[in-house]
This record gives C-alpha cells, structure tokens and sequence, in this order.
C-alpha cells in the first residue's frame, strides 16, 4: 500500500502544477493537456495497484483475470459494430428452420424481402392478416388473394355469412370464392391496409394463395435460384 500513497502524492503534486502553470500552457515542457491526460492515466494505474494490493494476488492471476475483461469486452465490441450483420444471420437461419418466413434486405425508405423456396418447389411466405400469422402459397397464376375458410375464420372473417357465387382464376383453374375484406395484409415490412380478399368454401382449397392482387401493388419481384425478392 505505500507505493500506492506514493504514487496518490505524485498524482495530486502533479494536479497542483497542472493548476499553478495554467497560463503557462505547460509542465515541465508537456502542453497542458498532455499532461493532464498523463494524470488521468496515472489516477487509473493507482486504482489497478490498490486492487491488486488489496487482494493480495500475485501478478500473474491479476493479468489473466485482466484479461478476461479485455476479451469480454471486445466480444461485447464486436458484437454491437457487426449488430447488422448479426441480425441478418438470424434472419435467415429463422427462414431456413420455418419455411416461409420473410428475411427483411431493404431498409426503411425502400423495404424488400426475400423468400425461400420451399421443399415442395414453390415460395411460401408468412404473411400477418389482420395481425394472425398465416402461410400461404405465392401464386402469380392466382387474380387475387385467397384464404381458406379456416384461414378466413383465424382473422376474423364469418365463412357462415359469405355466399360462394364469385368465380376466380387460380393456378389450378376457375373455382368459386366469396368476397370479404381484410383490414391489414402484411409480409415482413411490406404492409397493405384494407384489402379486398375472397374465401374459398370449405375443403376445396388446402392452402391460402397470396395472388396478383398484391404483387401487382410492389414496385416489382424477381426470382434468383431459389429465392425470391419483393420490393415495396
């Protein structure tokens, strides 16, 4: 502990020099600020000596635990510089694992998202209907957008109240549907608010189909290998 009062003595002599040759511009030849950034420097070194005094550890434990710090805090470091970076890995391991899931590419002034093909050889997109997660199948062969009835009845939609009298193109030919709305219809970023959609009757259609309706309202979307790319 006496090296550390030592060393306090020196720091708080070399404050009072800092004070008396203020107008100076400088102590012992150092400008100023200098200085006073060796003192600060200083004041940090007693602290690491007190403690490495009062624990009473040799230097060698006292260095590795140092060290740790150092790597702790360079992780944190390098995490928050490439957070990014970070985010967009987790994006797409989420869209390898849950197929469908939009993988935000753009930004605030431009939003895009890309998809994944799925296992079965079409693009399937998670899209939020009147805030319910839903998985439909992207159908540019489909006119508009279609939800099956249990699809329907999950945002809201009352299939008991629908008359199935509208014929709609789809991929797979001209079926019967019945109008509704939906208040929002969003993929990723890329949000549509009150849209007409239809309802297909109950065991004709096994899977929702996002269609032309909402493409046609994208600045535009093109297929590169197996993904997909929507731009708002």
């Amino acid at each position: 502990m006496r090296v550390f009062w030592i060393v306090l003595i020196v720091l708080a002599a070399g404050l009072l020099l800092l004070v008396a040759n203020h107008d100076s511009g400088s102590v012992f030849g150092i400008e100023n600020s200098n200085f006073a950034n060796l003192l600060y420097l200083g004041s940090w070194a007693a602290v690491l000596i007190a403690g490495v005094a009062a624990s009473r550890l040799s230097i060698w434990p006292a260095l590795r635990d140092l060290a740790y710090w150092l790597l702790i805090m360079l992780v944190l470091m390098t995490g928050y510089l490439y957070r990014y970076e970070l985010q967009d890995v987790a994006h797409r391991f989420t869209a390898g694992l849950v197929p469908g899931s939009p993988v935000t590419i753009g930004n605030a002034t431009a939003p895009a998202v890309m998809l994944e093909k799925g296992r079965s050889g079409h693009f399937e997109v998670r899209m939020e209907v009147n805030g319910q997660s839903i998985t439909a199948l992207l159908d540019t062969g489909a006119s508009v957008t279609i939800l099956t009835a249990q699809d329907a009845r999950r945002v809201g939609i009352d299939t008991g109240q629908l008359d199935f009298n509208i014929p709609v193109q789809t991929a797979n030919g001209i079926g019967r549907a019945a109008r509704s709305s939906v208040e929002q219809i969003a993929v990723g970023p890329i949000t549509r608010g009150r849209r007409t959609v239809y309802v297909a009757p109950e065991g004709v259609l096994g899977q929702s189909l996002l269609g032309m309706d909402f493409l046609s309202s994208l600045a535009g979307y093109d297929v590169r290998g197996d993904r997909l790319i929507l731009r708002d």
